[in-house]
């Protein structure tokens, strides 16, 4: 009993020592010994009256490094109750945190599904293509885990990729067939005295080739004609749906005009450098367009009206909301450009670039396209000449744009040669009469040809 309390002393001497000079290496490698599921940390109080120390240990729980978490559907907004569900990553990958795991494709955008820590995917609860809503459990994730995959076929692998060890006795290599190279030149046959005998070319008969090779190879020609089946996706749907949709409920109608891009051509090029210096961004021709529309909206308010068939009703809108179409590889996606009457060209080239690149980015949220009250679909950037577009649900009207090329116009009784482009205004005839529909579209075009006067308010 005495030697074990000679022990207790002189370990507790030791400590208070190794305490006493700022030591903390002893400290470090007791904590290396403790269990990994446990953390001891301790507190040191110090009378400086006395030299006693005292030491208290707390002992505190830590996440265990196996925790399975299960991973549920994120919160749709509130016009979107279900997706379906596209898996990037299966059973046994190794995650890191913030990675997508899944891609929700509803009606309208595409939500991701992160990790929220690093590990392993441990199980998927629901099967690809499968319909979620919001708080649905999608996976299992194992933290900081590796998979619980053995590594013996690995190693079997590797085995049979190793090269078998060279034996005692090699055979040696058979000898060849073919004789030595040679290193003169043959004999050149002598010239004959007399003259060969000759047959004209129609005399002779030509072989026939043989059928074998020629028949595989018109067979392996018909073998190559295959097709496959791709199911669509909900955005695909919805956009079928909602075009379809708008054949059947308005009343389409489609006027075209022409705009002389000269002016505003040599606005842009005049002007490039110092608007990108000053707003740090490219001027393009989209949002002269877009500031035209908002100009012409605001002056035709019936173009930007809509009918509320559930009540029988026209609603006058006092605000611009335009919606610019987006081709993305998923499909056709309109984000809205919001309070466009009180925007300037920096505005609305910002808000463009802003938009375009959460749409190539796949990070478009409902809100981004929620409303909008008309719409600009530029099939210019795809070298379009001429269209009509279809109208956008639930709205009354549509501008198309083309693409700029150079044509033949008579100016002031001369033929010259202008950059032109077509424009195309679809809008729905129970609502839109032809008069406002074409003073609409020559209001655009006024506009886009010379813009002063919007500075004049004309």
């Amino acid at each position: 009993m005495l030697s074990h309390s000679r022990c207790f002393a002189r370990n507790f001497s030791r400590s208070l020592s190794v305490i006493r000079q700022g030591n903390n290496a002893l400290a470090r490698r007791a904590t290396t010994a403790l269990s990994a599921s446990h953390t001891v940390t301790f507190h040191i109080k110090h009378d400086p009256r006395s030299s006693v120390f005292q030491i208290q240990y707390f002992r505190t729980s830590v996440a265990y490094r196996d925790e399975v978490v299960t991973v549920k559907t994120p919160a749709f907004a509130e016009s979107v109750t279900e997706g379906d569900v596209r898996w990037e990553k299966a059973v046994g990958d190794t995650v890191t945190e913030d990675e997508v795991v899944c891609e929700i494709e509803t009606d309208k955008t595409s939500v991701q599904v992160p990790s929220p820590a690093a590990g392993v995917i441990e199980e998927l609860l629901v099967p690809d293509g499968g319909k979620v809503e919001g708080g649905t459990p999608l996976f299992k994730l194992r933290k900081g885990g590796a998979p619980k995959v053995a590594d013996a076929p690995k190693a079997e692998a590797l085995a049979a990729a190793a090269p078998p060890p060279p034996s005692a006795a090699t055979p040696p290599p058979p000898p060849s067939a073919v004789g030595p190279i040679p290193t003169t030149m043959p004999p050149v046959p002598p010239v004959p005295a007399h003259a060969m005998d000759t047959k004209p070319v129609s005399t002779i008969k030509p072989t026939a080739a043989p059928a074998g090779p020629v028949a595989q190879a018109e067979g392996g020609a018909k073998g190559t004609r295959t097709e496959s089946r791709v199911k669509m996706n909900r955005m695909r749907l919805r956009i079928a749906q909602r075009l379809k949709e708008a054949q059947n409920t308005c009343a389409m109608l489609t006027t075209f005009n022409e705009v002389d891009m000269s002016n505003i051509t040599e606005m842009r090029k005049f002007y490039k450098d110092a608007f990108l210096k000053k707003h740090n961004i490219k001027l393009g021709f989209m949002s002269a367009f877009v500031k035209a529309a908002a100009y012409a909206l605001v002056d035709q308010p019936a173009v930007n009206a809509v009918i509320d068939d559930t009540t029988k009703e026209i609603v006058y809108r006092d605000y611009v909301d335009i919606s610019v179409a987006v081709a993305t590889p998923k499909g056709l996606v309109v984000p809205v450009i919001r309070n466009v009457e009180g925007m300037n060209f920096a505005d609305i080239e910002k808000a463009i670039n802003l938009l375009g690149e959460k749409a190539r980015k796949n990070e478009l949220a409902v809100e981004d396209m929620d409303g909008g009250t008309f719409t600009i679909s530029n099939g210019g950037v795809f070298g379009s000449l001429f269209g009509t577009p279809i109208i956008n649900p639930p709205q009354s009207a549509i501008l198309g744009m083309h693409g700029i090329f150079d044509r033949p116009v008579a100016v002031g009784g001369k033929v010259e040669i202008r950059p032109m482009m077509y424009v195309a205004l679809t809008y729905d005839h129970r609502l839109i009469d032809g008069r406002e529909a074409v003073t609409f579209l020559r209001k655009i075009k006024s506009v886009v040809e010379d813009p002063r006067v919007l500075l004049l308010d004309m």
